[in-house]
This record gives structure tokens, sequence and C-alpha cells, in this order.
């Protein structure tokens, strides 16, 4: 691999410190898990500043480097560690409206601009539908289209009030499917299902909004799925735009593409970030994959990151703050009972 490669990898690694994150490529961004987060709640958070301050300084002196982390609250809260159990979407959605989607919103933006993330994975607007075994349950706030999409904009609202850009996902919808897109490739085999799914992102996308696509094959995308497929990214019939991103190609809904063919066909699509999260062993083939392609398809998601990078908010060069963030951690507690 060639150190100073530049890739369209929002790649995901192992470490707490900025020594042992690789330095074989320079990713587009980075995407954080509990595995990342020292778990002692006093010194974790500043470790994880520290952490993040450094990956800025080595990739994003020129353009603030993404830095993204799934914190839904519920059932995916990376920051659990630290702050504990907190409510579901479905649960804030069914308990406060769209207040209180907007109210933690705000929460979590805040908390994750003060360790320096400036992306969240979140909100789901993908509809609710009580079927077991998909691994959404409750992350989704509702089955009724125009009430996902007033929660989600909600959330959006106190989120991105604090700095931090959040993500629509799993486009172009996951409701009504029955396996998990992390075992398995899920199918949705009736075109209503997928247009009445669509109403949500269709509602809250914009250009500058990441959308990030889901590993589910729909009666338009052959044997593909939607992540694959370039008629469910930018070239979309419905006109949906987006900042398109894959949801992490090592998941099951996908592995039935080897890497090479995986990498450009998620290129194609118009991605400009393949998610790369799990080992060294997948960055290394989607690194070689890319490396195999045209130049000008692989140029072309890079600058579309790059275009997109520059609308984030510049790193804060302050320094971490325990006390303001001790409040942070309280606040929360508080609110989630």
């Amino acid at each position: 691999m060639i150190p100073d490669f530049t890739a369209p990898i929002w790649m995901g690694f192992l470490a707490q410190d900025a020594a042992e994150v690789p330095t074989t490529i320079v990713p587009g961004g980075v995407v954080l898990f509990a595995r990342n987060l020292d778990s002692e709640p006093v010194t974790g958070p500043a470790r994880c500043h520290a952490l993040i301050k450094a990956l800025h300084q080595r990739w994003g002196q020129a353009t603030p480097l993404a830095v993204a982390i799934d914190q839904e609250g519920g059932p995916v809260s990376r920051l659990k560690g630290w702050v504990g159990e907190t409510p579901s979407f479905r649960r804030i959605w069914t308990t406060s409206g769209a207040a209180g989607a907007e109210a933690w919103g705000h929460l979590w933006g805040e908390g994750l601009r003060r360790l320096g993330i400036n992306i969240n994975f979140a909100p789901l607007v993908d509809l609710y539908d009580g079927i077991p075994g998909t691994g959404l349950g409750d992350r989704r706030a509702s089955g009724d289209p125009e009430e996902a999409a007033v929660a989600a904009a909600a959330f959006l609202r106190g989120l991105e009030a604090e700095g931090v850009q959040g993500c629509l996902k799993h486009f172009p919808g996951l409701g009504g499917t029955k396996v998990d897109s992390h075992h398995a490739l899920p199918e949705l085999t009736d075109p209503a299902t997928v247009l009445r799914a669509l109403a949500p992102f269709r509602n809250l996308a914009r250009p500058d909004r990441l959308m990030m696509v889901a590993h589910v094959r729909t009666p338009w995308s052959g044997d593909l799925p939607a992540s694959l497929f370039p008629g469910h990214v930018a070239d979309n019939p419905w006109g949906i735009p987006g900042a398109w991103v894959t949801d992490d190609l090592e998941m099951g809904g996908c592995t039935d593409w080897p890497w090479p063919e995986r990498i450009r066909l998620a290129l194609e699509a118009g991605h400009l970030a393949l998610l790369v999260c799990q080992s060294q062993a997948a960055l290394d083939s989607t690194v070689a994959a890319l490396q195999a392609l045209p130049d000008d398809l692989l140029q072309r998601a890079v600058a579309a990151g790059q275009h997109y990078r520059r609308t984030l908010p510049p790193p804060n060069p302050a320094p971490f703050d325990p006390a303001g963030w001790a409040d942070w951690v309280r606040r929360v507690q508080q609110a989630a009972g």
C-alpha cells in the first residue's frame, strides 16, 4: 500500500490513541465505535478528544476531517459507557414528540461537539414495522411517513444547531424487511412499500446532507443491493439529492460481491465515501481495489468527498473541558430519567 494514497474511504480502526491508527492511506474520514472509547468515564472522554484532535492534525489541515459516530441513543449508543442508558428514538417520539426529538438532538450534538466529532450517523427514517430480528426495532420513530419525517427533522434541528452534521439512513428504507443487513441481504418485493418509505427521505434530503444507502434489494435494483446500484444512489429516478455514503461494506448484505467488484460498483453508483469499518484486511482489500480502478472514477469520489468536507466546521482548537463535559453528562442522565 502507498502511504500517501488518498482514498474515498471513511475507515474504522481498533485504536484508542492516534499513534496506533494506521497511516497507510489518507482517508476522507474516520468512524468511531465503542471500541475506540476508553470506558473510564472520567479520563475516557479526554482521551477521545485527544485522539480526534490528533487525527484532525494529521489529515484535516486543509479540509476538516470527517469524524463520524453512531450516536442514536437507545440500543445504538456508542457513548453508553459514559452516560448510561438513554431512550430510543421511538420512545422519545411516542412520549415527547418533536420537542423531545429536538431536545435529544441538541444533547447529542453538544456532547459530540465537545469531543470533536462532527458527524452523527443519525437519525433513522426507516419506517417502524414491528418485525423482529432486523436490528432496527425502536431505533425508528414511527411507521407513518409524515411522523417519521417530523421526528427526524426535529432531531436534525437540534443536532445541527450544535455544529454536528446528521445523516439520513437507511435509503431507500428498510421498513418491511425481514432480515438484518448486517448478516444477510434483505429484500423488498412490493414497489408500493419502497415508494411509501421514500417519503421521509424526500422531505428531508438536500445536496449537502449525508444519505447512507442500505444494503437492500428492491424491485428495481435487480440482483444488486441499493448501495451498489446507481439507480438508488446518484442516479435515482425520484430526484432525491444527497451526499451519498455506503453502509459498512463489510456487512453481510453485500458480501456476495468480491471486493474489487464491490468497490467498483459503489463508486460507479456515486458515493463520496465508502465505509470500511471493521478490519485491516478489508481496508487493505479496498485500497487494492481502488488502486486498480480508472483514475477518473477514483478522483471523482475524492473530489466529492472534499466538497462535502468543506461543509464541516473547522476543528475547535480549545482544550477539552472536563467541567463542561461533566455538566453535559449530568443533563443527559437527568433527561434519560
